[in-house]
């Protein structure tokens, strides 16, 4: 892939900045059935992926927050993209100076930027008043005429522009590309707007640069209080009390000049209400418009919380104690993850003691079955295995001492969903439904994981139909874990040499909650039972007390 081409994957469409009346938000970014990226909506929610945003989020402007929600939904599946962005946030993380330049660049321009949503996105309804919201509206309204709302959004534009261009020299070419595309935004014809001034010609809008030079054009000034317009109305009230001065010595009366001169007072705040909404309605709002589907304006602000981003893992690697690492990011046609001392990203900070694990996905374990009793913790290693794959697919550091993976296409999670059966289809055929979805939509580059498969029917159709469709996961090569108490199942592929086979390790005081090799054939019902209150002694008691309390 020549350089062209990497800069190019760095820009996702649509640009974050939104072009229509409304700004982006978050709920723009959240899958849905109709449109997501690697996590469908029900993955998302299983693998608990905003509780892992809100995690590792630590950035400061509203893009970035949006750059990091993005990341996080639909994350780079691009190797040399990801590449990229690492060695960008290794230039960050061990060169202090570099992350206190682009802090400090960031930094200032956090109190501006939501001026330019309010110029952008902002209702102005008229009025003398020009930067208060309006209560008890859903929209982004203000009153006024958008003077003050132009003035702050342009402000901001140009001071992201201006202190960008004074950043020291960066390394990596993902940090340069960021900065260079906020640097060639004030070459742009948009940008010249912006900054100004701006000339008006017959309906249309000129930068200092396309007004012909002894050509007088009137020059749009952000303001209610206009020099021209008032100087004529001041000339005017004057010639009028001129005229009926001369004129009233001779009618005999020297006040009614004064009198007419009152009247046209009110007169005044009429003329400029009026000239505010021409402003508003032919300067303003045609020249927001341009501003909002400007593609270059949108990749400068995109620029903007790309660096936010960046800074942001920097922060969150540096929020938790323990290995952490950028994993070693490799470009193949199967999807591949090797981890040594992998830890949960949202439990570490919970339970101090945590029990890593390694984790391996490659070639030999395509097929990974895991068992063990309930609360042994085979879920907490799929949800980490699934969260660490999306944090470095997303260019982020990982809890773990060591790491290799391939980028995946999609990441699925099946996991029981009883509230969400479909009409006479019972939980068998929902859960079947779904893990038909997953499999006609997997490829070899995919990450798959089965909480259990064929509940809720008889033994042996569930044996013969686990059977055929892991044989078929198998033969797509996409990466496959499979949680289950079957371990007549596992007994199955196992005379076959398909798999590899993981156990939740138990000693005399409970789960270790570290994954050993093996297949568990013991069941701990009894103490989860006892632990809970409800083991057979439990029950006998019960009924006991009620036979004592009828007699």
């Amino acid at each position: 892939m020549n350089s062209s081409n990497k800069s190019t994957a760095i820009w996702q469409h649509p640009l974050i900045l939104s072009s229509t009346d409304q700004p982006a938000c978050i709920d723009d970014l959240r899958p849905s059935d109709a449109d997501y990226g690697a996590l469908d909506p029900k993955t998302f929610e299983t693998i608990e992926a905003e509780a892992l945003f809100t995690k590792i989020n630590y950035t400061k402007t509203d893009m970035g927050n949006l750059a990091v929600y993005r990341s996080l939904t639909r994350p780079a599946a691009n190797a040399q993209l990801l590449q990229q962005k690492q060695a960008a946030l290794h230039e960050i993380t061990t060169n202090p100076q570099r992350y206190d330049a682009l802090s400090g660049y960031i930094d200032p321009l956090v109190a501006g930027e939501q001026s330019l949503n309010h110029l952008l996105y902002g209702e102005f309804v008229g009025g003398l008043t020009t930067d208060v919201p309006l209560d008890g509206s859903n929209k982004l309204e203000f009153g006024g005429h958008g003077y003050r709302q132009f003035k702050d959004g342009t402000r901001f534009v140009v001071q992201m522009v201006e202190t960008a261009n004074k950043l020291p020299q960066v390394e990596s070419p993902y940090l340069r590309e960021l900065i260079n595309t906020i640097n060639d935004f004030a070459t742009s014809r948009i940008y010249a707007l912006v900054k100004g001034p701006i000339y008006l010609s017959t309906g249309k809008f000129k930068t200092k640069q396309e007004k012909p030079a002894f050509l007088p054009l009137p020059r749009f000034r952000p303001s209610l209080f206009k020099l021209i317009p008032m100087l004529i109305y001041a000339a005017s009230v004057y010639g009028i009390l001129f005229v009926f001065e001369t004129m009233l010595p001779a009618l005999g009366d020297s006040y009614i000049g004064h009198g007419i001169l009152a009247l046209t007072i009110p007169v005044f705040p009429i003329i400029m209400l009026a000239m505010g909404i021409s402003d508003r309605d032919t300067i303003i709002y045609p020249l927001r418009q341009q501003f909002r589907e400007s593609p270059e304006l949108a990749k400068a602000m995109e620029a903007l919380g790309l660096l936010d981003e960046l800074l942001s893992y920097h922060r969150y690697a540096q929020s938790f104690d323990g290995d952490k690492v950028l994993p070693d990011v490799v470009d193949n046609k199967n999807h591949l993850l090797t981890i040594s001392q992998a830890r949960n990203p949202l439990l570490i900070s919970k339970i101090p003691d945590y029990v890593p694990n390694d984790i391996t996905l490659d070639a030999t374990g395509r097929l990974t079955i895991i068992t063990g009793p309930n609360s042994g913790g085979k879920t907490a290693y799929c949800k980490t295995i699934a969260q660490i794959q999306l944090l470095g697919q997303m260019g982020c550091y990982i809890p773990a001492a060591k790491a290799q993976l391939v980028p995946v296409d999609h990441i699925y999670y099946q996991a029981p969903d009883a509230g969400q059966l479909d009409v006479g289809m019972g939980r068998f055929g929902h859960e079947l439904k779904r893990t038909r979805e997953i499999f006609f939509n997997s490829t070899p580059r995919s990450l798959v994981i089965l909480d259990e498969l064929s509940e809720g029917t008889t033994f042996e159709e569930k044996m013969t139909l686990s059977e055929y469709i892991l044989k078929g996961f198998h033969q797509l090569g996409a990466s496959i874990l499979l949680v289950t108490h079957n371990h007549e199942l596992c007994e199955r592929l196992q005379q076959e040499n398909i798999g590899r086979y993981l156990q939740i390790e138990f000693t005399s005081n409970g789960p270790t909650h570290r994954l050993i090799a093996g297949v568990s054939r013991v069941s701990h019902a009894d103490r989860v039972a006892t632990e809970i209150g409800f083991s057979k002694e439990d029950v006998e008691k019960h009924l006991e007390k009620q036979r004592m309390h009828s007699d």
